[in-house]
């Protein structure tokens, strides 16, 4: 099993990614269990919400992973509960840099903001390029400094895409 995580700030494309990937490759896609939290809860989100929203992530990834696909696509991980909960709320849970770091993924394609038109949702919070560009470089220093495979895409969506495409197939030896 291939594991592939998309990374990287609001707005950058990942769930488009995910989706994409999995249309061109199968596999098993995880959305993010935050935009399902966020839609029930009725309120803005407390640091308390930290350790549930990373729960269910986690809990969708485990049962994926129970079903040992040849390619298992995560729209996103615990770093971004990591870097929101430290960018909203200035800490994190200790727990979940460790869970992060207890597991396995054989690829992070991390997204940049640039060339990404920002759209509101109704829970996206960093309208400005220079916010997202800042979660950007918090995820590539994390990844870096943790030594996780991790490949940056930019660029038009297009380019993206293919080179997305490119990497996954690589990583499955297509």
């Amino acid at each position: 099993m291939k594991v592939v995580v998309l990374a990287g700030p609001e707005s950058a494309g990942k769930s488009r990614l995910a989706e994409a990937l999995h249309r061109r490759f199968g596999g098993v896609r995880v959305d993010e269990y935050v935009r399902r939290y966020y839609a029930q809860l009725g309120r803005e989100t407390t640091l308390a919400d930290i350790t549930p929203i990373a729960q269910g992530q986690l809990a969708e990834e485990d049962a994926a992973r129970a079903l040992h696909p040849r390619l298992l696509i995560l729209d996103t991980h615990l770093l971004s509960n990591r870097l929101w909960s430290l960018v909203l709320f200035d800490q994190c849970p200790a727990w979940i840099e460790p869970a992060l770091l207890a597991r396995h993924y054989d690829l992070t394609l991390l997204l940049s903001p640039e060339g990404m038109p920002w759209v509101d949702d109704g829970q996206r919070c960093q309208p400005a390029l220079a916010d997202r560009a800042a979660f950007h470089a918090a995820s590539r220093q994390w990844l870096a400094e943790h030594r996780q495979c991790f490949i940056e895409l930019g660029g038009s969506w297009p380019e993206r895409e293919a080179a997305a495409f490119e990497y996954v197939s690589k990583s499955l030896g297509a």
